[in-house]
C-alpha cells in the first residue's frame, strides 16, 4: 500500500472518530458574559414568597419544597449509580437569602448556612466532595445564568433576575438529563 493511500485512510478514520465522539458527548456549555449590565444589582436581603407554585418544585409526579429537599439536608453525595445524574448535588435552595454583588461576582448566603459564589464569566470545574462538574456562568442581558453539567451530560440551569419593580428576585431552576426535563421550578423572593 502506498503512503498516500494510508494517509488518506488514517485521516478519514480520525475524522470519523471525531464526529462519533462529538455525537456521543453531551451538550456543550456556552460561556457567558463577564460584564454586568448597568443598573442591575441583586444585593440585599431576600425572603422566599410563601404559598403556591412559586415556592414549590415539581419533578415528575413528586412535589418538593425548596429549602427542605434531600439535596439540602445532605450536602454530601448520595450513593448513586454511575448512570444516574449527579448534577442535583450542586443545587442549593433556601428561604432567606443575603446577596452581596461586586463588580466581578455575587455571593448568595442561603439561610445563613451555605454561601454560593458566582464569578461573572466563570468557565471552570466545580466539585462537591468527589462529585465534579463543569460550570459556566455570566450575564445574558439583565439575567444571570449559571449552567452546571455533570459527567453524564445532565445540565442544571439556574437563572436569576429582578422583576420590573426591582423588589422581587426571580430564580428559575431546571435540570435537563438525556433531553428530558427532570426538575423545574421558580422561586420568588421579596426584598426585606
Amino acid at each position: 500500500m502506498n503512503s498516500g493511500k494510508v494517509t488518506r485512510i488514517g485521516m478519514a478514520m480520525a475524522c470519523f472518530l471525531l464526529i462519533l465522539y462529538g455525537c456521543a458527548s453531551g451538550p456543550v456549555l456556552v460561556p457567558k458574559s463577564a460584564v454586568p449590565p448597568a443598573g442591575v444589582d441583586f444585593s440585599g436581603q431576600w425572603r422566599l414568597r410563601e404559598g403556591g407554585a412559586p415556592g414549590m418544585a415539581s419533578t415528575g409526579g413528586q412535589r418538593l419544597e425548596p429549602g427542605l429537599t434531600e439535596v439540602n439536608r445532605r450536602r454530601r453525595p448520595s450513593r448513586t449509580s454511575r448512570k444516574s445524574s449527579s448534577v442535583h448535588i450542586f443545587l442549593e435552595t433556601g428561604r432567606s437569602l443575603k446577596v452581596i454583588q461586586t463588580d466581578h461576582a455575587f455571593f448568595v448566603s442561603l439561610d445563613r448556612a451555605v454561601v454560593e459564589e458566582f464569578v461573572f464569566g466563570e468557565n471552570r470545574l466545580v466539585a462537591v466532595g468527589p462529585i465534579e462538574a463543569w460550570r459556566v456562568s455570566g450575564w445574558e442581558g439583565a439575567h444571570y445564568i449559571v449552567e452546571t453539567q455533570d459527567e453524564q451530560g445532565a445540565v442544571l440551569r439556574d437563572e436569576w433576575r429582578l422583576d420590573a419593580s426591582g423588589d422581587v428576585l426571580l430564580r428559575d431552576v431546571s435540570i435537563v438529563a438525556r433531553k428530558k426535563v427532570t426538575l423545574s421550578f421558580q422561586q420568588q423572593f421579596d426584598r426585606q
